[in-house]
């Protein structure tokens, strides 16, 4: 008797997780609407802070915006009206929500190079270690996403979020063992397992660890708040200058890893250092995740969230010097981390067929 053959990998297929800073198609955004992760008070300025990065984004690519129904869809397009935001690059999909992390729950997108062909890998969502249900309108996004665009789906019963990795595109992953091995999130896998999945869906070959993420994220330490590749070779990350800080040592363990880690021919990265801004706390006196990695590369532009704070100047000027080509825009995000997460967290880019 023949045994039964074993489900082709887009790895086996060719596929690869392309980097961020890699041509887009588009940008997915949910759009914000639960007043648990904002107070209601809040949510007209948050919804007006969507409404900024859609004026921004647009004028590089397109904006698909998940909305829960057509009335939704109407007011979000008098807020883009209001923010001078280009209608004609923005798509409303009527995919409802439970809330407005779409890196986490959106897809994560692969490409197929030599076939010019997009796929969506569909990871099993469960709000960071079942922290915030409900979560099923969340956990269906990439199905809907994949439908939608007509792609081939890659579903795995693996959680994993958008957020806890980070690719440069030719074969390498960053990501922490605080998160990816917490036993919240795939307790019966073994790190082995963990990143024999990773190699498997995304077509990467190097998984490189760091450790812990920074205080106040709830989602146990994703690396989108730490370290972040900003080319092949060079990789930002976070470091704190306050030796009494409750950062400081998780930080500076991190960029001791990231000065020994290499290439898979032996060659070590480039490492930039950004500071970090002073803490922010919630009304409850909680320390808040801000962090200035939290930045998104889309076609034209770079968002990066800041804090009125006097590292803002510093931390842009340094992302200036390093993406050239585009602008790079801050935007406060000091009421939008009240929600525990910034830019890249409610952002997920879609890349282009080319």
């Amino acid at each position: 008797m023949k045994s039964p053959k074993k489900p082709v990998t887009p790895a086996q297929l060719g596929y690869r997780m392309p980097a961020e800073w890699e041509t887009h198609a588009a940008t997915w955004l949910s759009w914000p609407h639960n007043d648990e992760t904002w107070p209601a008070e809040m949510m007209e300025r948050i919804q007006r802070f969507w409404a900024r990065m859609v004026k921004e984004l647009s004028q590089g690519e397109m904006v698909h915006i998940n909305v829960k129904n057509e009335r939704m869809a109407k007011r979000v397009i008098r807020f883009l009206q209001q923010a001078h935001a280009r209608l004609d690059k923005v798509y409303f999909h009527y995919f409802p929500t439970n809330d407005a992390w779409v890196r986490d729950h959106g897809p994560i997108f692969v490409l197929q190079d030599s076939q010019r062909q997009l796929a969506v890998t569909d990871w099993e969502y469960n709000a960071w270690g079942n922290k915030y249900p409900p979560f099923d309108l969340d956990n269906q996004i990439p199905g809907q996403v994949a439908k939608s665009l007509r792609t081939p789906h890659y579903k795995t019963k693996m959680v994993l979020e958008g957020g806890s990795i980070d690719v440069n595109g030719v074969g390498t992953l960053l990501t922490t063992e605080a998160c990816l091995l917490n036993p919240n999130r795939n307790p019966d896998m073994s790190r082995s397992e963990i990143e024999n999945k990773l190699r498997d869906l995304l077509g990467v070959r190097q998984i490189l660890w760091l450790g812990d993420g920074i205080v106040g994220d709830d989602t146990d330490g994703h690396v989108d708040d730490i370290t972040r590749f900003v080319n092949i070779d060079t990789i930002v990350c976070v470091r704190e200058e306050n030796p009494q800080d409750e950062n400081y040592q998780a930080l500076e363990e991190n960029y001791q890893r990231l000065l020994e880690m290499r290439d898979p021919e032996g060659n070590p990265f480039r490492i930039e250092c950004l500071p970090m801004p002073a803490p922010l706390y919630d009304a409850s006196g909680n320390r808040l995740p801000a962090s200035y990695a939290n930045f998104y590369i889309a076609n034209e532009v770079v968002l990066v969230p800041i804090f009125k704070d006097r590292n803002d100047v510093k931390a842009l000027r340094i992302l200036r010097q390093l993406f050239q080509g585009r602008r790079v825009v801050g935007l406060d995000c000091r009421e939008v981390v009240v929600g525990l997460g910034a830019i890249h967290c409610v952002t997920q880019q879609q890349p282009q067929v080319v």
